[in-house]
């Protein structure tokens, strides 16, 4: 079976070393190669090719393994090149938009199409870093990568869904991580890193579905009071000579919701995870968060 990646990148040398070690006919088109892919190639007797055309040609998997911005435009040169029941597998980081597209320019050409989205750091746990793929193939890159230890989740989804996810995902990991950067460095300043951790350790004793679930079920009650907090919180980074780049905009997420159930209540005074979404929801629509900075 003869597997072509398009792109030799950390993602790309990562994935290409392990089907070539499985036994796979690898072939590879990178324009820029760098020194550790020139390395992969030599080692791995990976077949590089400088056309893209000749690389995909009679290929039964393609992978594209470059950046996001590319990868619309490389799908769309792609898939009129490859032979009945290929398939491409885009690991990019395309927007979901870009890779519904593609899906749509594939399919149009009679080609198949899935969008792998990365769950987590390939430099850190490699061919195991957990995968997650829709589009109607799945089950097949699933079977086709298992045997190597991939972790592939399918989904029984559309292409862009994968993707969607995963940036879902970074708007929790990415909020958090930016988050503890300006607690931790204030806490440490302060000499109670230690404590800090005692005291946040209440939130271990709930699972992360039951944490979030909770905080947004009361968000919709005490987003008021919380926007206090917030605004405390902050004035304490800021006398500390830490001014906080986050919580500005946390602080004005609460006040918007402050100020939505004074304009609409909600209906019960203690609403299910459901409900407060609806209500959250709904408000969006009609009073969106600027940019404008909170007085």
């Amino acid at each position: 079976m003869k597997i072509s990646f398009i792109g030799l990148g950390e993602v790309g040398r990562c994935f290409a070393k392990v089907f070539a070690q499985a036994g796979f006919e690898v072939h590879a088109c990178e324009p820029f190669l760098s020194a550790a892919a020139a390395n992969l190639v030599k080692e791995c007797c990976i077949t590089l090719h400088a056309r893209m055309e000749d690389c995909v040609n009679s290929a039964d998997w393609v992978l594209l393994c470059t950046t996001g911005e590319e990868a619309l435009a490389l799908c769309e040169a792609v898939a009129p090149l490859l032979k009945a029941g290929a398939c491409v597998a885009d690991l990019t980081t395309a927007s979901p938009d870009d890779k519904r597209q593609a899906h749509r320019l594939a399919r149009s050409s009679g080609t198949d199409y899935l969008d792998v989205a990365i769950m987590g750091g390939v430099s850190l746990t490699l061919e195991k870093t957990p995968l997650l793929v829709a589009g109607n193939r799945g089950n097949d890159f699933l079977r086709l990568t298992a045997p190597m230890g991939c972790k592939v989740t399918a989904l029984a989804s559309e292409p862009g869904d994968a993707i969607a996810l995963k940036l879902l995902r970074s708007v929790f990991t990415k909020g958090v991580e930016g988050l503890c950067v300006e607690m931790l460095v204030a806490a440490d300043r302060q000499g109670v890193r230690t404590q800090l951790y005692d005291v946040l350790s209440d939130i271990d004793r709930s699972s992360l579905q039951d944490f979030m679930e909770m905080i947004v079920r009361t968000h919709v009650i005490h987003a008021a009071r919380r926007a206090h907090e917030v605004h405390h919180a902050s004035d304490q980074l800021r006398q500390m000579g830490l001014p906080s780049e986050i919580l500005n905009g946390v602080e004005r997420r609460f006040r918007v919701t402050a100020e939505g159930l004074q304009k609409t209540p909600l209906a019960t005074p203690n609403p299910t995870i459901e409900q407060a979404l609806q209500w959250l929801d709904a408000q969006s629509l009609q009073t969106p968060l600027t940019l404008q900075d909170v007085s």
